[in-house]
């Protein structure tokens, strides 16, 4: 590990440069993820899980941390991760990021305690000042977390990215995983969908018309999309986590957050690990107001393809699910909502805790029903059903 990063001093050159962030990114936020398909395959290849009694949770069911048992009371949580620029501004970048990656200690029910920053940036191309404002906001997005930065490393590389190692504690007690869902659940998500194709037509909507030359404004629907879609990204996690506590005790039975695979992605990995099923209802999914307009081809990621292939096996759509709620359960996120298999009972406190904590939003989005074992066997089961 290097010495901390610390941003250097404000400079007027990150607004005088004429690129735009996201042109140093092929692939934007968590849309930057490997295929799930790939993942999944590898990790089979991989050493078998250490034979350690303390080691709460690994890779087996592609939970959001690692969770290790310190003592009867006390579990490290650690996770990590990064991504390229999904935004232009620098300050929000560093915010997203921050949030995206804090939400994986809250997804298992735990605090963060400390972070590393983690940066790949083409420092022969840029001004230092840009990458001292991206550490700036993600300092911010720490500090308000409770957490404190630690130190980073940082490479020089082509295509900007930044992220987080965060580490975490959480009671061996109640920790929450992704794998204990109950037919008989309800699903929660709480944010919006959408944040995948909002940035992308941001993106290629304010490209320049030349080369070099200025990025063109952008519409006054899809700016305002993307203010929300900020507000949304840079938003804790924790107030989920919180919203879960005033429900009665044991009703939370599992809980992971959204991102780069979309809800049906990670869905389908909650579904699998439980071996249970999942029925969410498109007309149900939170959404930013509007988005409807640019949940089209036009705007559709490399990721929701891969998304979709990832859990076309274990997929039933219905031929009435409404065709804008199916393009969002595709859609990656960043920084997404926590989506949880909760007691019908639980489902009232949570939404009106998260309400009073101001959620963007939040909604039931689906059921979790018993997985249907009598079809042939030679059939992959279905897991996730859209209605």
């Amino acid at each position: 590990m290097s010495s901390p990063l610390a941003p250097p001093a404000e400079s007027s050159a990150v607004s005088n440069h004429p690129r735009r962030l996201t042109d140093y990114a092929n692939c934007a936020g968590c849309a930057g993820k490997l295929a799930s398909l790939g993942i999944t395959q590898l990790l089979s290849d991989l050493p078998p899980r250490p034979n350690d009694p303390n080691l709460l949770v690994a890779t087996e069911t592609r939970d959001d941390a690692g969770v290790y048992q310190l003592n009867d009371g006390l579990a490290l949580v650690q996770t990590v991760d990064f991504f390229p620029p999904l935004v232009d501004d620098p300050r929000d970048f560093g915010r997203i990021a921050a949030a995206n990656a804090l939400s994986d200690v809250y997804a298992m029910n735990g605090r963060p305690l400390t972070v590393l920053n983690l940066v790949g940036f083409p420092d022969d191309e840029l001004p230092l000042s840009l990458l001292g404002a991206i550490l700036r906001g993600a300092g911010e997005i720490v500090t308000e977390a409770g957490a404190v930065t630690v130190g980073g490393h940082s490479i020089r590389d082509r295509e900007i990215k930044f992220g987080l190692s965060v580490t975490g504690l959480a009671d061996p007690a109640a920790v929450w995983t992704n794998a204990a869902a109950r037919p008989g659940d309800l699903l929660i998500l709480t944010k919006p969908l959408g944040t995948g194709f909002i940035t992308t037509a941001a993106k290629r909507r304010s490209a320049p018309e030349t080369p070099n030359g200025p990025p063109r404004p952008l519409d006054p629907t899809i700016a305002d999309l993307l203010t929300r879609a900020v507000a949304s990204m840079t938003q804790l996690n924790r107030i989920g986590q919180t919203a879960a506590h005033a429900a009665p005790v044991g009703t939370v039975h599992a809980v992971t957050d959204v991102t780069g695979y979309g809800l049906a992605g990670h869905g389908f990995e909650m579904a699998h690990a439980a071996g249970v099923h999942f029925e969410f209802r498109a007309t149900d999914l939170p959404r930013f107001p509007g988005v409807e307009s640019l949940a089209t081809p036009e705007f559709r990621t490399r990721a929701a393809a891969t998304n979709r292939a990832f859990v076309a096996d274990h997929l039933v759509i219905a031929q009435d699910a409404d065709p804008i709620g199916v393009e969002l359960a595709f859609d990656p996120q960043t920084s997404g909502g926590l989506l949880m298999a909760v007691a019908p009972e639980a489902v009232e406190p949570i939404l009106a805790e998260l309400q009073r904590l101001g959620a963007l939003a939040a909604a039931v989005v689906g059921r979790v029903v018993a997985l249907d074992r009598s079809s042939n066997s030679s059939q992959p089961p279905v897991y996730l059903s859209l209605v």
